[in-house]
Protein backbone atom coordinates (compact mmCIF):
# COMPACT_ATOMS: atom_id res chain seq x y z
CA UNK A 1 0.00 0.00 0.00
CA UNK A 2 1.82 3.27 -0.95
CA UNK A 3 1.72 6.22 1.47
CA UNK A 4 -1.29 8.27 0.16
CA UNK A 5 -3.53 5.35 0.10
CA UNK A 6 -3.04 4.83 3.78
CA UNK A 7 -4.54 8.26 4.76
CA UNK A 8 -6.42 7.78 7.52
CA UNK A 9 -9.69 9.92 8.60
CA UNK A 10 -9.80 12.77 10.41
CA UNK A 11 -12.02 13.85 12.91
CA UNK A 12 -14.44 17.09 11.98
CA UNK A 13 -13.19 19.84 13.69
CA UNK A 14 -15.93 21.62 16.19
CA UNK A 15 -15.03 24.62 14.61
CA UNK A 16 -14.57 23.92 10.94
CA UNK A 17 -15.63 26.18 7.91
CA UNK A 18 -18.17 25.30 5.20
CA UNK A 19 -16.20 26.68 1.94
CA UNK A 20 -12.43 26.49 2.16
CA UNK A 21 -10.28 27.31 -0.90
CA UNK A 22 -6.94 25.52 -1.45
CA UNK A 23 -4.56 27.03 -3.95
CA UNK A 24 -0.68 27.18 -3.67
CA UNK A 25 -0.45 30.83 -2.20
CA UNK A 26 -2.65 32.47 0.02
CA UNK A 27 -4.51 35.42 -1.14
CA UNK A 28 -2.34 38.05 1.10
CA UNK A 29 0.76 39.68 0.26
CA UNK A 30 3.01 40.45 3.37
CA UNK A 31 4.42 44.15 3.16
CA UNK A 32 7.55 45.23 5.36
CA UNK A 33 8.42 49.02 6.48
CA UNK A 34 11.61 50.84 7.44
CA UNK A 35 11.24 49.41 10.71
CA UNK A 36 10.80 45.85 9.89
CA UNK A 37 6.89 46.36 10.86
CA UNK A 38 4.87 43.73 8.33
CA UNK A 39 1.19 44.44 7.54
CA UNK A 40 -0.65 41.58 5.00
CA UNK A 41 -2.70 43.16 1.81
CA UNK A 42 -4.99 41.92 -0.10
CA UNK A 43 -3.38 39.74 -3.32
CA UNK A 44 -4.76 41.34 -6.67
CA UNK A 45 -6.21 39.28 -9.10
CA UNK A 46 -9.59 37.75 -10.41
CA UNK A 47 -9.42 34.88 -8.31
CA UNK A 48 -9.52 36.54 -4.91
CA UNK A 49 -11.94 39.41 -6.02
CA UNK A 50 -13.90 36.61 -7.43
CA UNK A 51 -14.22 34.55 -4.24
CA UNK A 52 -13.73 37.06 -1.59
CA UNK A 53 -17.53 37.29 -1.60
CA UNK A 54 -18.31 33.82 -1.48
CA UNK A 55 -15.82 34.07 1.91
CA UNK A 56 -18.16 36.22 3.29
CA UNK A 57 -21.29 34.60 2.50
CA UNK A 58 -20.23 31.09 3.37
CA UNK A 59 -18.18 31.21 6.35
CA UNK A 60 -15.03 30.91 4.07
CA UNK A 61 -11.44 29.80 5.17
CA UNK A 62 -8.43 29.74 2.15
CA UNK A 63 -5.90 27.46 2.92
CA UNK A 64 -2.57 27.98 1.21
CA UNK A 65 1.29 28.94 1.50
CA UNK A 66 1.96 32.52 2.83
CA UNK A 67 5.06 32.89 1.22
CA UNK A 68 7.59 33.18 3.33
CA UNK A 69 10.39 29.48 3.57
CA UNK A 70 11.08 28.03 6.80
CA UNK A 71 8.50 29.97 9.11
CA UNK A 72 5.50 28.43 10.40
CA UNK A 73 1.93 30.63 11.14
CA UNK A 74 -0.68 30.21 13.16
CA UNK A 75 -4.32 30.54 11.27
CA UNK A 76 -4.80 34.43 11.11
CA UNK A 77 -7.72 36.72 9.89
CA UNK A 78 -7.20 39.50 6.91
CA UNK A 79 -10.19 41.54 5.12
CA UNK A 80 -13.26 38.96 4.66
CA UNK A 81 -10.81 35.58 5.03
CA UNK A 82 -10.31 33.06 7.54
CA UNK A 83 -5.80 32.29 6.40
CA UNK A 84 -4.72 28.88 7.06
CA UNK A 85 -1.18 28.98 6.00
CA UNK A 86 0.83 25.77 5.52
CA UNK A 87 4.74 26.08 5.61
CA UNK A 88 7.25 24.62 3.54
CA UNK A 89 10.91 24.34 3.91
CA UNK A 90 13.21 26.18 1.08
CA UNK A 91 14.17 22.54 -0.21
CA UNK A 92 10.30 22.19 -0.69
CA UNK A 93 10.00 25.41 -2.43
CA UNK A 94 13.10 24.63 -4.44
CA UNK A 95 11.79 20.77 -5.10
CA UNK A 96 8.02 21.01 -4.85
CA UNK A 97 7.44 24.27 -6.40
CA UNK A 98 10.29 25.43 -8.70
CA UNK A 99 11.12 21.73 -9.70
CA UNK A 100 8.24 19.47 -10.07
CA UNK A 101 5.24 22.15 -10.51
CA UNK A 102 7.40 24.82 -12.56
CA UNK A 103 10.39 22.83 -14.49
CA UNK A 104 8.34 19.31 -14.85
CA UNK A 105 4.35 19.72 -14.98
CA UNK A 106 4.37 23.61 -16.61
CA UNK A 107 6.11 22.94 -19.67
CA UNK A 108 4.50 19.55 -19.93
CA UNK A 109 1.16 20.56 -19.96
CA UNK A 110 2.30 23.73 -22.31
CA UNK A 111 3.09 21.53 -25.33
CA UNK A 112 6.84 20.63 -24.18
CA UNK A 113 7.94 24.58 -25.70
CA UNK A 114 10.63 23.83 -23.13
CA UNK A 115 11.65 20.69 -22.45
CA UNK A 116 10.26 19.40 -18.68
CA UNK A 117 12.34 17.52 -16.51
CA UNK A 118 11.75 14.48 -14.57
CA UNK A 119 12.95 13.95 -11.12
CA UNK A 120 12.37 11.88 -8.19
CA UNK A 121 13.00 13.55 -5.63
CA UNK A 122 11.34 16.27 -6.96
CA UNK A 123 7.75 13.81 -7.03
CA UNK A 124 8.28 13.00 -3.61
CA UNK A 125 8.31 16.42 -2.51
CA UNK A 126 5.18 17.54 -4.81
CA UNK A 127 4.08 14.37 -3.36
CA UNK A 128 4.43 15.25 0.38
CA UNK A 129 3.50 18.80 0.39
CA UNK A 130 0.35 17.86 -1.65
CA UNK A 131 -0.34 15.95 1.29
CA UNK A 132 0.10 18.54 3.82
CA UNK A 133 -1.99 20.79 1.73
CA UNK A 134 -4.94 17.93 1.81
CA UNK A 135 -4.40 17.55 5.69
CA UNK A 136 -4.40 21.07 6.23
CA UNK A 137 -8.14 21.33 4.34
CA UNK A 138 -9.11 18.36 6.07
CA UNK A 139 -8.70 19.82 9.58
CA UNK A 140 -10.17 23.17 8.71
CA UNK A 141 -13.57 22.36 6.71
CA UNK A 142 -16.97 21.82 8.41
CA UNK A 143 -19.33 18.31 8.27
CA UNK A 144 -20.17 17.99 4.18
CA UNK A 145 -18.13 21.23 3.56
CA UNK A 146 -17.52 22.71 0.08
CA UNK A 147 -13.53 22.51 -0.90
CA UNK A 148 -12.21 24.09 -3.93
CA UNK A 149 -8.30 23.35 -4.60
CA UNK A 150 -7.10 25.26 -7.20
CA UNK A 151 -4.70 24.63 -9.93
CA UNK A 152 -1.90 22.03 -10.78
CA UNK A 153 0.29 22.92 -7.91
CA UNK A 154 -1.86 20.71 -6.26
CA UNK A 155 -3.36 17.74 -8.48
CA UNK A 156 -2.83 15.17 -5.78
CA UNK A 157 -4.97 16.67 -3.00
CA UNK A 158 -8.61 15.72 -4.19
CA UNK A 159 -8.09 12.22 -3.83
CA UNK A 160 -5.98 12.42 -0.94
CA UNK A 161 -8.58 15.33 1.00
CA UNK A 162 -11.70 12.23 -0.30
CA UNK A 163 -9.38 9.52 2.12
CA UNK A 164 -9.40 12.02 5.06
CA UNK A 165 -12.80 13.54 4.78
CA UNK A 166 -15.19 12.11 2.63
CA UNK A 167 -17.89 13.45 4.17
CA UNK A 168 -16.69 16.93 1.84
CA UNK A 169 -17.41 17.93 -2.04
CA UNK A 170 -14.58 18.30 -3.26
CA UNK A 171 -13.74 20.81 -6.74
CA UNK A 172 -10.50 21.28 -8.65
CA UNK A 173 -10.31 23.89 -11.18
CA UNK A 174 -6.86 23.87 -13.37
CA UNK A 175 -6.02 27.25 -14.77
CA UNK A 176 -3.42 25.97 -17.02
CA UNK A 177 -3.76 23.86 -20.43
CA UNK A 178 -4.33 20.14 -20.11
CA UNK A 179 -2.00 18.54 -22.62
CA UNK A 180 -3.10 15.41 -25.09
CA UNK A 181 -1.90 11.97 -24.35
CA UNK A 182 0.97 11.62 -26.21
CA UNK A 183 2.61 14.34 -24.83
CA UNK A 184 0.91 13.71 -21.29
CA UNK A 185 2.23 10.53 -21.45
CA UNK A 186 5.85 11.49 -20.98
CA UNK A 187 5.26 11.50 -17.17
CA UNK A 188 6.98 8.92 -15.17
CA UNK A 189 3.72 9.76 -12.42
CA UNK A 190 0.70 10.40 -14.83
CA UNK A 191 -1.01 7.94 -13.07
CA UNK A 192 -0.59 8.95 -9.70
CA UNK A 193 -1.78 12.32 -10.95
CA UNK A 194 -4.59 11.26 -12.66
CA UNK A 195 -6.27 9.47 -9.94
CA UNK A 196 -5.25 12.25 -7.25
CA UNK A 197 -7.40 14.43 -9.86
CA UNK A 198 -10.20 11.97 -10.00
CA UNK A 199 -10.97 12.17 -6.18
CA UNK A 200 -12.89 15.57 -6.95
CA UNK A 201 -16.01 15.45 -7.94
CA UNK A 202 -16.46 18.24 -10.33
CA UNK A 203 -13.11 19.00 -12.23
CA UNK A 204 -12.78 22.56 -14.08
CA UNK A 205 -10.84 23.23 -17.55
CA UNK A 206 -10.04 26.41 -19.19
CA UNK A 207 -11.57 24.79 -22.61
CA UNK A 208 -13.61 21.90 -23.95
CA UNK A 209 -10.45 20.70 -25.39
CA UNK A 210 -8.93 20.79 -22.43
CA UNK A 211 -11.18 18.49 -20.69
CA UNK A 212 -11.36 16.25 -23.66
CA UNK A 213 -7.91 15.65 -23.16
CA UNK A 214 -8.27 14.73 -19.91
CA UNK A 215 -11.26 12.25 -19.67
CA UNK A 216 -8.69 11.06 -22.84
CA UNK A 217 -6.07 10.09 -20.87
CA UNK A 218 -7.85 8.51 -17.54
CA UNK A 219 -9.50 6.63 -19.80
CA UNK A 220 -6.33 5.31 -21.13
CA UNK A 221 -4.02 4.89 -18.11
CA UNK A 222 -7.26 4.45 -15.38
CA UNK A 223 -9.23 2.27 -17.41
CA UNK A 224 -12.45 4.61 -17.02
CA UNK A 225 -14.52 5.79 -19.75
CA UNK A 226 -16.77 9.61 -19.75
CA UNK A 227 -20.02 9.31 -20.60
CA UNK A 228 -21.56 12.88 -21.16
CA UNK A 229 -18.59 14.26 -19.25
CA UNK A 230 -19.42 11.92 -15.75
CA UNK A 231 -17.30 9.34 -14.87
CA UNK A 232 -17.79 6.36 -11.43
CA UNK A 233 -15.29 5.94 -9.92
CA UNK A 234 -14.75 3.94 -6.20
CA UNK A 235 -11.98 2.96 -3.85
CA UNK A 236 -11.59 -0.28 -1.54
CA UNK A 237 -10.36 -0.53 1.46
CA UNK A 238 -8.23 -2.96 3.39
CA UNK A 239 -11.21 -4.84 5.10
CA UNK A 240 -13.29 -5.13 1.91
CA UNK A 241 -15.69 -1.98 2.40
CA UNK A 242 -15.72 0.60 -0.58
CA UNK A 243 -16.86 4.14 -1.26
CA UNK A 244 -17.98 5.27 -4.53
CA UNK A 245 -18.39 8.68 -6.41
CA UNK A 246 -19.05 10.64 -9.39
CA UNK A 247 -16.22 12.72 -11.15
CA UNK A 248 -17.62 15.19 -13.85
CA UNK A 249 -15.47 16.78 -15.99
CA UNK A 250 -15.99 20.03 -17.81
CA UNK A 251 -15.09 23.65 -20.17
CA UNK A 252 -15.46 26.68 -16.91
CA UNK A 253 -13.51 29.05 -18.80
CA UNK A 254 -12.17 31.81 -16.44
CA UNK A 255 -12.78 35.61 -16.58
CA UNK A 256 -11.78 39.02 -15.05
CA UNK A 257 -13.04 41.47 -12.14
CA UNK A 258 -15.13 43.56 -15.02
CA UNK A 259 -16.13 45.90 -12.70
CA UNK A 260 -12.46 47.05 -11.27
CA UNK A 261 -11.41 47.78 -14.47
CA UNK A 262 -14.39 49.45 -15.83
CA UNK A 263 -13.94 51.44 -12.67
CA UNK A 264 -10.20 52.49 -13.45
CA UNK A 265 -10.68 53.18 -17.02
CA UNK A 266 -13.40 55.84 -16.40
CA UNK A 267 -11.05 57.62 -13.67
CA UNK A 268 -9.97 60.75 -14.80
CA UNK A 269 -6.60 60.08 -13.32
CA UNK A 270 -5.86 57.19 -15.24
CA UNK A 271 -6.83 58.29 -18.58
CA UNK A 272 -5.14 61.73 -17.73
CA UNK A 273 -1.65 58.98 -17.29
CA UNK A 274 -2.61 57.07 -20.41
CA UNK A 275 -2.29 60.62 -22.53
CA UNK A 276 0.94 61.13 -20.85
CA UNK A 277 2.35 57.55 -21.34
CA UNK A 278 1.98 58.25 -25.00
CA UNK A 279 3.52 62.08 -24.82
CA UNK A 280 6.50 60.51 -22.45
CA UNK A 281 6.80 57.81 -25.81
CA UNK A 282 6.93 60.77 -27.97
CA UNK A 283 3.25 61.12 -29.75
CA UNK A 284 3.60 58.09 -32.58
CA UNK A 285 1.09 57.44 -34.78
CA UNK A 286 0.80 53.91 -33.33
CA UNK A 287 1.39 52.02 -30.14
CA UNK A 288 1.75 48.42 -29.57
CA UNK A 289 1.38 47.08 -26.57
CA UNK A 290 2.81 43.42 -25.03
CA UNK A 291 2.11 42.78 -21.12
CA UNK A 292 3.07 39.50 -19.99
CA UNK A 293 5.00 37.09 -17.40
CA UNK A 294 8.18 36.57 -18.80
CA UNK A 295 7.41 33.20 -19.74
CA UNK A 296 8.35 31.02 -22.32
CA UNK A 297 4.92 30.10 -23.34
CA UNK A 298 3.82 33.96 -24.08
CA UNK A 299 5.89 34.31 -27.08
CA UNK A 300 7.54 37.70 -26.46
CA UNK A 301 10.75 35.91 -28.30
CA UNK A 302 8.26 35.98 -31.54
CA UNK A 303 6.36 39.24 -30.91
CA UNK A 304 9.71 41.02 -30.90
CA UNK A 305 11.33 39.43 -33.93
CA UNK A 306 8.35 40.10 -35.89
CA UNK A 307 8.47 43.97 -34.70
CA UNK A 308 12.15 43.94 -35.22
CA UNK A 309 11.59 42.41 -39.26
CA UNK A 310 8.84 45.13 -39.97
CA UNK A 311 11.54 47.92 -38.72
CA UNK A 312 13.94 46.54 -41.28
CA UNK A 313 11.32 45.76 -44.34
CA UNK A 314 10.31 49.64 -43.68
CA UNK A 315 6.70 48.88 -43.08
CA UNK A 316 6.97 50.91 -39.63
CA UNK A 317 9.63 53.66 -38.35
CA UNK A 318 10.67 54.61 -34.99
CA UNK A 319 9.20 58.40 -35.61
CA UNK A 320 5.40 56.46 -36.10
CA UNK A 321 5.62 53.38 -34.15
CA UNK A 322 6.88 52.13 -31.01
CA UNK A 323 6.23 48.66 -29.23
CA UNK A 324 5.89 48.73 -25.35
CA UNK A 325 7.04 45.37 -23.87
CA UNK A 326 5.72 45.32 -20.05
CA UNK A 327 7.73 41.36 -18.82
CA UNK A 328 6.94 41.29 -15.23
CA UNK A 329 9.18 39.27 -13.35
CA UNK A 330 8.65 35.28 -13.16
CA UNK A 331 10.33 32.47 -11.71
CA UNK A 332 13.92 33.54 -11.66
CA UNK A 333 15.25 31.13 -10.03
CA UNK A 334 14.09 28.49 -12.68
CA UNK A 335 17.15 28.05 -15.22
CA UNK A 336 14.72 28.35 -18.21
CA UNK A 337 13.23 31.45 -17.34
CA UNK A 338 16.91 32.89 -16.75
CA UNK A 339 17.86 31.86 -20.06
CA UNK A 340 14.63 33.66 -21.41
CA UNK A 341 15.14 36.93 -19.99
CA UNK A 342 18.71 36.81 -21.31
CA UNK A 343 17.47 35.99 -25.34
CA UNK A 344 14.57 38.77 -25.13
CA UNK A 345 16.76 41.29 -23.50
CA UNK A 346 19.28 40.68 -26.62
CA UNK A 347 16.59 41.02 -28.79
CA UNK A 348 15.76 44.07 -27.66
CA UNK A 349 19.63 45.43 -27.64
CA UNK A 350 20.11 44.57 -30.94
CA UNK A 351 16.58 46.38 -32.06
CA UNK A 352 17.41 48.90 -30.17
CA UNK A 353 21.18 49.72 -31.13
CA UNK A 354 19.92 49.56 -34.85
CA UNK A 355 16.71 51.78 -35.06
CA UNK A 356 16.89 54.00 -32.16
CA UNK A 357 17.17 57.43 -32.56
CA UNK A 358 17.94 60.16 -30.14
CA UNK A 359 14.51 61.42 -30.01
CA UNK A 360 13.01 57.75 -30.94
CA UNK A 361 13.07 54.24 -29.28
CA UNK A 362 12.15 51.29 -30.87
CA UNK A 363 10.89 48.99 -28.43
CA UNK A 364 11.02 50.38 -24.05
CA UNK A 365 11.31 46.87 -22.63
CA UNK A 366 9.86 46.91 -18.94
CA UNK A 367 11.29 43.99 -16.91
CA UNK A 368 9.40 44.95 -13.54
CA UNK A 369 5.73 44.89 -11.94
CA UNK A 370 3.41 47.66 -12.38
CA UNK A 371 0.29 48.80 -10.10
CA UNK A 372 -2.92 48.06 -11.53
CA UNK A 373 -3.86 51.64 -12.34
CA UNK A 374 -0.85 51.92 -14.62
CA UNK A 375 -1.86 48.46 -16.32
CA UNK A 376 -5.15 50.14 -16.99
CA UNK A 377 -3.71 52.94 -18.24
CA UNK A 378 -1.21 51.60 -20.55
CA UNK A 379 -4.32 49.84 -22.24
CA UNK A 380 -5.85 52.64 -22.57
CA UNK A 381 -2.71 54.60 -24.06
CA UNK A 382 -2.21 51.42 -26.77
CA UNK A 383 -3.44 51.10 -30.62
CA UNK A 384 -2.74 47.68 -30.67
CA UNK A 385 -2.88 44.95 -27.72
CA UNK A 386 -0.55 42.21 -28.66
CA UNK A 387 -1.15 38.82 -27.03
CA UNK A 388 0.76 35.91 -29.27
CA UNK A 389 1.26 33.35 -26.47
CA UNK A 390 2.92 29.79 -27.89
CA UNK A 391 -0.11 28.19 -25.65
CA UNK A 392 -1.97 29.33 -23.12
CA UNK A 393 -4.81 27.88 -20.48
CA UNK A 394 -7.00 31.49 -20.59
CA UNK A 395 -4.49 34.73 -21.39
CA UNK A 396 -6.57 37.42 -19.13
CA UNK A 397 -4.56 40.17 -20.44
CA UNK A 398 -6.50 40.09 -23.54
CA UNK A 399 -9.74 40.16 -21.56
CA UNK A 400 -8.09 43.31 -19.41
CA UNK A 401 -7.76 44.99 -22.40
CA UNK A 402 -10.81 44.74 -23.72
CA UNK A 403 -12.81 45.70 -20.83
CA UNK A 404 -10.70 48.71 -20.36
CA UNK A 405 -11.57 50.02 -23.86
CA UNK A 406 -15.19 51.61 -22.93
CA UNK A 407 -15.02 53.89 -25.91
CA UNK A 408 -14.50 50.34 -28.21
CA UNK A 409 -11.36 51.65 -29.76
CA UNK A 410 -8.17 49.54 -29.46
CA UNK A 411 -7.52 45.97 -31.45
CA UNK A 412 -6.34 43.07 -30.60
CA UNK A 413 -4.35 40.62 -32.21
CA UNK A 414 -4.35 37.28 -29.70
CA UNK A 415 -2.78 33.88 -30.56
CA UNK A 416 -5.01 31.13 -31.68
CA UNK A 417 -3.19 29.29 -29.32
CA UNK A 418 -5.11 31.04 -25.80
CA UNK A 419 -8.34 30.02 -24.27
CA UNK A 420 -9.41 33.77 -25.20
CA UNK A 421 -9.40 32.91 -28.77
CA UNK A 422 -12.31 31.19 -28.18
CA UNK A 423 -14.36 33.48 -26.92
CA UNK A 424 -13.10 36.52 -28.54
CA UNK A 425 -13.57 35.61 -32.04
CA UNK A 426 -13.44 38.74 -32.96
CA UNK A 427 -9.83 39.48 -32.29
CA UNK A 428 -7.10 39.46 -35.24
CA UNK A 429 -6.42 35.97 -34.44
CA UNK A 430 -2.88 34.57 -35.49
CA UNK A 431 -0.74 31.87 -35.42
CA UNK A 432 2.37 33.29 -33.35
CA UNK A 433 4.57 30.42 -34.83
CA UNK A 434 3.87 32.16 -38.24
CA UNK A 435 6.24 35.53 -38.29
CA UNK A 436 5.23 36.15 -41.94
CA UNK A 437 1.56 35.77 -40.77
CA UNK A 438 2.07 37.75 -37.19
CA UNK A 439 3.99 40.82 -39.24
CA UNK A 440 0.72 40.99 -41.55
CA UNK A 441 -1.63 41.06 -38.37
CA UNK A 442 0.03 43.58 -36.84
CA UNK A 443 0.09 45.58 -39.90
CA UNK A 444 -4.02 44.44 -40.36
CA UNK A 445 -4.84 45.90 -36.91
CA UNK A 446 -2.56 49.00 -37.24
CA UNK A 447 -4.70 49.92 -40.42
CA UNK A 448 -8.05 48.80 -39.71
CA UNK A 449 -10.57 51.17 -40.26
CA UNK A 450 -12.11 52.79 -36.95
CA UNK A 451 -15.57 51.25 -38.24
CA UNK A 452 -14.21 48.11 -38.16
CA UNK A 453 -12.59 48.39 -34.70
CA UNK A 454 -15.20 49.22 -32.91
CA UNK A 455 -17.54 46.61 -35.12
CA UNK A 456 -14.93 44.15 -33.12
CA UNK A 457 -14.52 45.50 -30.20
CA UNK A 458 -18.17 46.05 -29.50
CA UNK A 459 -18.75 42.01 -30.06
CA UNK A 460 -15.38 41.06 -27.45
CA UNK A 461 -17.06 43.59 -25.02
CA UNK A 462 -20.40 41.64 -24.96
CA UNK A 463 -18.53 38.82 -24.22
CA UNK A 464 -16.41 39.53 -21.80
CA UNK A 465 -18.34 42.16 -19.37
CA UNK A 466 -21.32 39.22 -19.94
CA UNK A 467 -19.41 36.11 -18.41
CA UNK A 468 -17.04 37.87 -15.90
CA UNK A 469 -15.04 36.19 -13.21
CA UNK A 470 -17.97 36.30 -10.70
CA UNK A 471 -20.41 34.48 -12.81
CA UNK A 472 -17.54 32.10 -13.91
CA UNK A 473 -17.24 30.93 -10.07
CA UNK A 474 -21.13 30.95 -9.64
CA UNK A 475 -21.28 28.85 -12.61
CA UNK A 476 -18.87 26.21 -11.14
CA UNK A 477 -19.82 26.19 -7.28
CA UNK A 478 -23.72 25.78 -8.80
CA UNK A 479 -22.65 22.94 -10.70
CA UNK A 480 -20.31 21.50 -7.77
CA UNK A 481 -23.43 21.72 -5.19
CA UNK A 482 -25.76 19.80 -7.67
CA UNK A 483 -23.19 17.15 -6.94
CA UNK A 484 -23.08 17.13 -3.09
CA UNK A 485 -26.43 15.42 -2.25
CA UNK A 486 -25.20 12.07 -4.15
CA UNK A 487 -21.65 12.80 -2.70
CA UNK A 488 -22.68 13.17 1.04
CA UNK A 489 -24.89 9.35 0.60
CA UNK A 490 -22.15 7.53 -0.73
CA UNK A 491 -19.53 9.24 1.91
CA UNK A 492 -22.08 8.44 4.76
CA UNK A 493 -22.18 4.95 2.91
CA UNK A 494 -18.45 4.64 3.73
CA UNK A 495 -18.52 6.37 7.28
CA UNK A 496 -17.45 3.32 8.98
CA UNK A 497 -14.26 2.73 6.81
CA UNK A 498 -11.24 2.97 8.66
CA UNK A 499 -9.37 4.42 5.08
CA UNK A 500 -10.08 4.16 1.35
CA UNK A 501 -7.60 2.04 -0.57
CA UNK A 502 -8.60 0.48 -4.04
CA UNK A 503 -8.04 2.41 -7.18
CA UNK A 504 -5.49 4.93 -5.84
CA UNK A 505 -1.63 6.20 -7.29
CA UNK A 506 0.90 3.69 -7.71
CA UNK A 507 3.43 6.09 -5.94
CA UNK A 508 6.53 3.66 -6.63
CA UNK A 509 9.44 5.98 -7.23
CA UNK A 510 9.28 6.18 -11.28
CA UNK A 511 6.98 3.64 -11.81
CA UNK A 512 3.62 3.35 -13.47
CA UNK A 513 2.18 -0.02 -14.13
CA UNK A 514 -0.41 0.17 -16.89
Amino acid sequence: MSADQSLEKVPVPQDGYDFVVVSNRLPVDRDVDEDGNSTWRRSPGGLVSALAPVMAQRDGAWVGWHGAPDETLEPFDHDVFHLVPVSLSELEVKRYYEGFSNATLWPLYHDVIAPPEFHRTWWYAYRRVNERFARRAAETASQGATVWVQDYQLQLVPRMLRRLRPDVTIGFFNHIPFPPTEIYSQLPWRKAVLEGLTGADLIGFQRPGDAQNFQRCVRKYLGVQFTKGSARFSEDTADGESTEWTVNAGSYPISIDVESIKELASDPQVQARAREIREELGNPDTVFLGVDRLDYTKGIRHRIKAYGELLEDGEISVENSVLVQVASPSRERVDSYRQLRELVEGMVGRINGQFDTISHTAVRYLHHGYPFEEMVALYLAADVMLVTALRDGMNLVAKEYVAARQDRSGRLVLSEFTGAAEQLKQAVLVNPHDIDGLKSAMLHARDMSDAEARKRMSSMRRQVLTHDVVDWSHRFLDDLAAHAPEHEQGAAAGQDSAHDDGAAADTTPGADRD
